[in-house]
Order: structure tokens, then C-alpha cells, then sequence
């Protein structure tokens, strides 16, 4: 190796490291362009996209392709690197596998458990938007009305409005003690809910 070829080594600084790499990435870039299940190609594409943020892209693909790189290179004998234990290797691909799953399945809506015979929905004019929470409501509820948590059947709170199930007699007992409190620094108004 002359002079010149030296300097054009150095400053391309290319290594039979480098080489590896680069031949591993266009051997896996032409395997993306000729694999059979492109379906589930794209599904992965899909939740690395919900999963990874934007700026992370690049050096989650990088952390991908060092960890193939890692597995497909033959140990040294006298390294004094100590391996990566096999179950933190796998931990990754095991924590995929629920998200794929959870991908393939229809989202799950909660389906509100049946209310009890003679039971009531209140609105209640006070949300999220007041920091109002299921847990404060139904303190407020069993405090007020000297009711237990079992006599609330159900609490649905959102941005501005709650719904609260009960039995017609606490319904009453609510709408007559609530009616005008300061609720979060504002002045509830609680009646019978139109949906039902």
C-alpha cells in the first residue's frame, strides 16, 4: 500500500468492521425488498411507528442492526468480554410479541356491567376539567349521603360532566344535599341523567 492509498484508508477510515456492517445492511435492505410477508412487515413498521418516537427512529434501527450483528458474530475465546445474558437479549422480542397481539385484536370497549333492579343515573355538572376524580366523587358521595361504596353502583367521570348510578332512594338523597355545593369551585347541579 503506497502513501496515497494510506491517506484515503485513513480518512475514509473503512475497516473490515465497516465492511460487515455495510455488506449485513444491504444483505437485510435487499431481504426487506424481497420478503414474502410484506403484511407483516408493515404491521411492525406500524408499531415501531406508535411505539418509537421520531427522533429515535434511526438509532432504534441501529440498536437493532448492532444486535444482530452481536448474535451472528462468533465469540473470541480470549475476549475478556463478558456475554450479555440470553434473557435480557430476548426481553425485547418478548415485549413485542403482547403488542402484535394486542395489535391483531379488535380494541376492547368496556361494556358497563348492568345496573341492579330500580337503580338511577345522575348527571352531575362538574368533570376532568376540574380535576374531579372517581375516587374524590365517591368520598363526597359516601360522606354526604352516608352511603357505603357498594351503594354506588357505578361513576363515570368525563372533561365536564359525571354520571352517577345509584338506587332511586340515594339518587333522591343526592339531588337534595348536592344540589348547589361547591364542588371543586364550582356550584354543582345534579339531576336525573336523559340517558339512561
Amino acid at each position: 500500500m503506497n502513501q496515497g492509498e494510506l491517506l484515503m484508508a485513513i480518512d475514509n477510515k473503512s475497516t473490515p468492521t465497516d465492511d460487515l456492517v455495510i455488506d449485513t445492511i444491504q444483505l437485510l435492505a435487499g431481504k426487506t425488498k424481497a420478503d414474502p410477508n410484506p403484511d407483516e412487515l408493515e404491521q411492525l413498521k406500524r408499531l415501531i411507528k406508535k411505539n418509537v418516537p421520531f427522533s429515535l427512529r434511526g438509532y432504534f434501527m441501529a440498536y437493532l442492526l448492532r444486535e444482530v450483528l452481536q448474535a451472528n458474530t462468533p465469540k473470541r475465546a480470549g475476549s475478556n468480554a463478558k456475554p450479555a445474558p440470553k434473557a435480557k437479549r430476548e426481553a425485547p422480542t418478548k415485549k413485542e410479541e403482547p403488542k402484535e397481539e394486542k395489535e391483531n385484536q379488535q380494541p376492547r370497549k368496556k361494556t358497563p356491567r348492568p345496573l341492579p333492579e330500580g337503580a338511577r343515573t345522575l348527571y352531575l355538572n362538574i368533570g376532568k376539567m376540574k380535576r374531579l376524580y372517581t375516587k374524590e366523587l365517591s368520598q363526597i358521595l359516601q360522606t354526604e349521603l352516608g352511603i357505603e361504596r357498594d351503594d354506588i353502583y357505578s361513576i363515570r367521570i368525563h372533561d365536564k360532566y359525571s354520571f352517577i348510578s345509584m338506587s332511586e332512594e340515594n339518587c333522591e338523597k343526592a339531588i337534595e344535599k348536592l344540589n348547589g355545593k361547591d364542588i371543586r369551585g364550582r356550584t354543582a347541579s345534579v339531576s336525573y341523567s336523559n340517558k339512561e
